[in-house]
């Protein structure tokens, strides 16, 4: 009776810890600051241009339900409360969408922060290779803090690290 138990747990643990990681590229810690990003007309995003800043970056999908509950929290918590401080840049990435799909998508949940397509994922295939919505938080060109899906919960203690990371 013991010996299965123990070897349930193991198992369990063994599943979880490889569930957990399950799609993850980047991960805390990771340095990413070499990254280039090209966007709509051509025009590259360097994060190492914004080493000294605090970088939000989220990834979701005009269809994504867990991605549409998101927005209006990105909106106001993060976005309106943060846009000011010249230390802070937000970016967000719809994963196979185009520029069209991004756009309506933007109208449709009245969002203002910016938004670019990533229609062939390249952008997202950085830092993951399934499961949306994702946010990242980066300082200093490493990844401080990652995010995969949507609960009130998690999305309460993404804001009060970023509010904190945002103090200085």
């Amino acid at each position: 009776m013991r010996l299965q138990f123990i070897t349930t747990l193991a198992f369990s643990l063994f599943f979880l810890v490889g569930y957990a990681q399950e799609g993850d590229v980047a991960k805390k810690g990771q340095d990413v600051s070499d990254l280039v990003f090209t966007v709509e007309n051509g025009k590259k995003i360097k994060m190492s241009d914004y080493k000294d800043k605090v970088v939000f970056i989220n990834f979701f999908a005009n269809w994504c339900p867990p991605c549409k509950l998101e927005m209006p929290y990105l909106e106001k918590d993060v976005w309106l409360k943060h846009k000011d401080n010249k230390n802070f840049v937000m970016m967000a990435f719809g994963r196979g969408d185009d520029l069209a799909k991004v756009q309506k998508f933007q109208k449709d949940f009245k969002t203002t922060f910016p938004m670019h397509p990533d229609v062939s994922k390249a952008i997202y295939n950085h830092f993951a290779t399934k499961y949306i919505p994702r946010n990242y938080i980066i300082k200093n060109g490493k990844i401080v803090y990652a995010s995969r899906g949507f609960t009130n919960k998690e999305f309460e203690e993404m804001v009060e690290l970023l509010d904190e990371l945002l103090k200085d």
